[in-house]
């Protein structure tokens, strides 16, 4: 599920962001999303919640927009962040927080949906937390912290979650490959696996952790030993 916040001052505007936004995802379908409402910066700073994507008005009582994201990225909160305003001239303040845009008010429907298009090419674009896949015509978020290895079948890619459960889409291991992060290994031109549910290897076999055995190439075999101790290595010091 993505994770939206909306953070400014006036209601009106917070009212009106939230049916932008509405709008524009009833055209994804099938996407889940949860909207979290902000009246001002320290609401936001307190909440501890993460969110994919924060609306940040700029104008506002201390701290106000621009200080609110300077603190969330000293946090170590990589939230995309885009900010409300009136006034042009703090984009190029807005580099400095790593914003995505900026919106200027009134809000223009077109400006709007261009700067979601942008966010959500971002957001596949860029390894991190979750997976977006696309099934037809809906998107569905899967966490990678849930992924314990995928598989690639002809032109299909399954991925089978620590719950059981198998989802199953269209398209190819080099692109699902610049969607993850470090943790993943591909032991196989077939597998990719979560190194976090690797118990060991041996014998042409990635054994996980709760028995199941996948194949691990040869030539590879040698290399994801050498990947695991890394990451289990980064996982003790970090």
């Amino acid at each position: 599920m993505l994770e939206i916040a909306v953070c400014d001052d006036e209601p009106v505007m917070r009212k009106e962001l939230f049916a932008h936004f509405s709008s524009y995802m009833a055209k994804k379908q099938d996407m889940d999303y949860r909207i979290s409402s902000f009246e001002n910066g320290n609401q936001l700073l307190e909440s501890g919640c993460e969110f994919d994507l924060i609306f940040l008005d700029i104008q506002m009582e201390k701290p106000d927009g621009m200080e609110t994201a300077r603190r969330l990225r000293r946090r170590g909160k990589r939230s995309h962040l885009v900010f409300v305003t009136v006034l042009k001239e703090y984009v190029f303040e807005a580099f400095e927080v790593e914003a995505c845009d900026y919106l200027l008010k009134p809000l223009d429907a077109g400006h709007f949906r261009r700067t979601l298009d942008r966010v959500f090419r971002y957001i596949r674009q860029q390894p991190g937390e979750k997976l977006l896949v696309q099934r037809g015509g809906q998107t569905q978020v899967v966490l990678l912290s849930e992924c314990v290895y995928c598989e690639v079948q002809g032109r299909k890619i399954y991925i089978h979650q620590k719950n059981g459960e198998v989802i199953d889409y269209y398209d190819r291991m080099e692109k699902l490959k610049c969607h993850v992060d470090g943790r993943f290994f591909q032991c196989h031109r077939s597998y990719l696996v979560n190194l976090d549910y690797v118990q060991g290897c041996g014998e042409g076999q990635v054994v996980l952790c709760h028995g199941e055995k996948i194949p691990v190439s040869r030539l590879r075999e040698r290399e994801l030993t050498q990947a695991l101790l890394r990451h289990m290595k980064e996982r003790r010091d970090g």
